[in-house]
């Protein structure tokens, strides 16, 4: 039910000429969509907890909705809403961890901002660090492609304590004094990205939500790439019906390309990627629901979120690109959604680790050593 009414409420208000119209929007994001979404289905709730106004559902719900989100398009900010409600699960309870969840549930934009993505997504990618000033504390740095910043109402701030050996979050309100929001042009501009600069920025105790989040900000990002695996299924998905509806009209040597058989040995292949990436994506979201309710280990969220991230990725990168070959040229040009598509698999294929970093991960756990660059996660 929670899928049919996505899919309806997509067709008629999230066509793929939304997404166009989003990239002369600031931010690229459609808040005028994304204030209707929020009124008349309240998928932003889902992952917030009943105790701060919202559903307490989890990442099954929110992997369905995505797909269809994805399958469109759609310029909203849910993505990055469910990891930040999702983090904030992860971080003692406190007046401001309640205030912006109940933020959240009534409809306002929070993003993740953690990392500068140097030398990688994880916590020796946090560029940001934290000094104790008085009662309060100073922050200073930058994280880059955080997603929907431009258009953001807070931002939850990964920092660095000043001996380098701690990991923080903060709460931070988008305009405060001090923080500059700039959006970031992609090759994807149907998607909403931006960099933070925080110069020396001046915060109260209570800004702190967590101060040893080191490894609950690995769980996090775990639970980051099975949402972005959820759309990439569903770009995938979406992709393949283009094509195929397309090979199905085009007519050459006096039939349609879609009776030749390398055509259709193609469209198979597309569909074996595709439904191989929707049956990980399934289990990767029951682990880490299993793991929100307390009965899976972070290392299960991990493996599980290694080997959908490692196929999603392959999946809508691979499609996309068939879906273009089997256009012939006019796929890439801009009156053909597919190369949208294209675009959007390819951003989203190095957003929180490549294929092959999730790879490594697999490959470490299956020897039972660390994975390239996993020194300081294990530390």
């Amino acid at each position: 039910m929670l899928r049919e009414s996505a899919m309806r409420f997509l067709s008629a208000h999230s066509p793929t000429v939304v997404a166009r119209n989003a990239m002369t929007l600031p931010g690229n994001v459609d808040l005028a969509l994304w204030g209707r979404m929020t009124q008349e289905l309240g998928w932003q709730a889902i992952p917030v907890p009943e105790s701060s106004e919202g559903l307490g559902l989890g990442l099954v719900e929110l992997t369905l909705l995505l797909e269809e989100t994805g399958a469109c398009l759609s310029p909203i900010p849910l993505m990055s809403s469910a990891l930040s409600a999702l983090a904030l699960r992860m971080v003692p309870d406190s007046e401001t961890q309640r205030s912006i969840l109940q933020a959240i549930a009534g409809g306002a934009v929070v993003t993740l901002a953690h990392t500068a993505a140097r030398p990688d997504w994880g916590a020796p990618g946090i560029a940001v660090s934290a000094v104790k000033r008085g009662e309060g504390w100073r922050l200073h740095g930058e994280a880059r492609f955080v997603s929907c910043g431009a258009v953001a109402d807070w931002l939850l701030v990964a920092a660095v304590s000043e001996d380098q050996r701690n990991v923080m979050l903060f709460g931070l309100p988008s305009d405060l004094a001090g923080i500059a929001v700039n959006h970031r042009v992609t090759l994807d501009q149907t998607r909403s990205m931006a960099d933070v600069q925080l110069e020396n920025v001046v915060v109260e105790e209570s800004a702190l939500l967590a101060d040893n989040w080191l490894s609950a900000l690995e769980t996090a990002l775990d639970m980051g790439r099975v949402l972005v695996a959820a759309e990439q299924v569903g770009c995938a998905q979406r992709a393949l019906d283009i094509t195929v509806d397309y090979v199905g009209e085009r007519v050459q040597f006096g039939r349609t390309i879609a009776s030749f058989q390398a055509v259709k040995h193609k469209a198979a292949d597309m569909m074996l990627k595709v439904e191989s990436a929707r049956s990980l994506l399934y289990y990767a979201a029951c682990t880490a629901d299993a793991w929100l309710r307390g009965n899976a280990r972070a290392e299960a969220v991990r493996e599980a979120a290694a080997m959908v991230a490692s196929t999603a990725g392959d999946a809508a990168f691979f499609v996309a690109g068939t879906g273009i070959q089997l256009h012939g040229g006019v796929g890439i040009t801009e009156e053909y959604d597919i190369q949208l598509y294209f675009k959007r698999a390819r951003a989203l294929e190095s957003y929180l680790g490549r294929p092959d970093e999730s790879r490594e991960v697999i490959a470490a756990a299956l020897l039972d050593v660390d994975a390239p660059g996993a020194d300081s996660h294990a530390a």
